[in-house]
């Protein structure tokens, strides 16, 4: 059997929510969601969303920080877009139920600032600004009769008849069985990679399904060697990486070596408030110069009672781990956490299949360039996935086309899950070690020697046995750790999140990568 939907949006965070509302006005709209509903990066998203809201605030001078935080790789026009439309964005969140924080005082929306803005223009919810968009979204899509949503589904591969999307296998893990979709579109809104890395602050879920599923599908992505580490995620073993919030630092924290030093002023005179891709190298380097395993992050100096006030969930959650913020200094190491390339696409969102979108942290708009600026992640999903599904309702022209259901009848159960299980601690563990905040060409050429093993036998299971939830994750965890390596190497520079100590200057050129099935090789 065949499911058909007019448009099929796999992800659920603020990117897919905000296009299937926009869509369900003209459109039966179909939202896949690998968890439920509110599972995503965006629930786990602290600090705020940025937008020119203050009087002494510019569009310019958000674009200008944009642009120098993406060191050189930025595309202008994308910067523009996505900033010029911050406040209609804004003004949509809050129609659509979002509640913002205020100043006691004055009613007014409370902004702080973050690292790399030159202004306060970060709106936020408390530290929970995630929670409160994905809880607000999540509420009224399903009050939406015309959106269905499938909950603990997650896809497998895209359909593609003559370059163009014609729907997706999707897995239903509670039965076990791959589903078949017809879509007149399909929007990739499935989060980024940073579980490719053994340490994140990303939930489980962050397996780059969608960078994989563009890529088997023969879309390009671009600039994948960019993958940002935030500089302060709790340094406790029972943490999961749980992050500090960047607005603590905007606030006054400091961040000291175990000796009690501050350090920042050493490696850039905007000290803790540089961009992150600068504070997580410095940490980096401190801690390499110390031989400790993390620094400290305090903010322990400023009033008790706003430390409460402004970060409630962090205060409360340091606490269970033993840590009380207004007295104690807190340890935090980097941890991977955004994706900075994606899949290659228009200010629409679109990719090059036809009917094929890709928004949010799946994409690549040329907004980020090569360093994502602090809190400009959630307005792009609003802003992009907005523009396209103005895309959609222009360009629509859903024709039926014969699909072929999903054929698994020459493959058998596996016996045993170990392969999954070792495969994926192996795969993690290399790209920590190899290709994090600090890379080498040695390292990066070790690590595509021994990713290509664990690729073969990936791709060796996956046509000889029955598919499970943890394997469709693998088989695309591994593949985009290759498209990383791949993209790395081929960068001979460093810039932004890119850091290689055998090439530790900037190229005269900036150019953003871009890789493909056609362009590489050894895939």
């Amino acid at each position: 059997m065949i499911l058909k939907t007019n448009i099929l949006v796999i992800g659920s965070g603020a990117a897919g929510l905000t296009a299937a509302l926009e869509l369900s006005d003209k459109f039966k709209v179909l939202i896949i969601s690998k968890e439920t509903l509110v599972d995503s990066s965006t629930w786990y998203a602290q600090g705020g969303i940025a937008a020119v809201l203050a009087k002494e605030d510019t569009t310019e001078s958000h674009i200008q920080d944009t642009l120098i935080a993406g060191d050189g790789l930025c595309d202008e026009e994308a910067v523009r877009f996505c900033i010029e439309n911050g406040k209609s964005a804004i003004d949509w969140l809050i129609d659509s139920g979002v509640t913002f924080t205020k100043n006691e005082s004055t009613n007014d929306f409370h902004l702080t600032q973050e690292g790399g803005h030159s202004h306060r223009r970060i709106i936020h919810a408390a530290d929970a600004t995630g929670k409160e968009v994905s809880d607000s979204l999540a509420a009224k899509v399903l009050k939406n009769k015309n959106i269905k949503i499938l909950e603990n589904h997650l896809a497998v591969d895209l359909i593609i008849s003559e370059k163009k999307c014609i729907g997706a296998y999707v897995f239903d893990k509670n039965k076990e069985k791959v589903l078949t979709i017809s879509a007149g579109a399909t929007i990739l809104a499935t989060g980024g990679a940073s579980k490719v890395y053994l340490y994140t602050s990303n939930p489980d879920g962050a397996s780059g399904d969608g960078f994989a599923l563009a890529w088997r599908a023969g879309c390009e992505l671009s600039n994948m060697e960019f993958n940002q580490f935030h500089p302060t995620c709790l340094y406790h073993p029972e943490a999961k990486s749980f992050l500090i919030s960047e607005a603590l630092r905007g606030e006054g924290a400091i961040l000291k070596n175990y000796r009690g030093e501050e350090f920042m002023q050493k490696y850039d005179s905007r000290k803790d408030l540089a961009p992150r891709d600068i504070v997580s190298r410095s940490i980096d380097a401190e801690m390499k110069k110390t031989g400790n395993d993390n620094v400290f992050l305090d903010i322990s100096h400023k009033n008790e009672g706003d430390i409460k006030r402004a970060f409630p969930t962090i205060y409360k959650k340091c606490l269970e781990f033993g840590f009380d913020i207004t007295k104690d200094p807190l340890p935090v190491v980097p941890a991977a956490h955004y994706t900075c390339g994606g899949v290659k696409t228009s200010l629409q969102g679109r990719t090059n299949l036809k009917n094929l979108y890709a928004i949010g942290e799946t994409s690549c708009t040329g907004l980020h360039g090569a360093n994502r600026m602090a809190s400009n992640s959630l307005l792009e999903c609003v802003v992009f996935a907005k523009s396209s599904a103005e895309d959609i309702k222009l360009n629509f022209d859903y024709e039926s086309t014969r699909i072929d259901e999903w054929d698994n009848s020459k493959v058998i159960t596996a016996g045993e899950n170990i392969i999954i299980a070792h495969n994926w601690d192996a795969t993690r563990r290399l790209m920590w070690d190899y290709v994090g905040v600090v890379r080498s060409n040695d390292r990066l050429n070790m690590a595509k020697e021994n990713l290509k093993l664990i690729y073969e036998e990936v791709e060796s299971f996956y046509r000889n046995f029955e598919l499970t939830s943890d394997f469709i994750e693998l088989r695309n965890l591994v593949l985009v750790a290759k498209i990383i390596i791949e993209s790395a190497l081929a960068r001979k520079e460093s810039r932004g999140l890119h850091y290689n100590v055998d090439f530790p200057n900037l190229n005269k050129s900036a150019v953003p990568s871009i890789i493909s099935k056609n362009t590489i090789k050894s895939f």
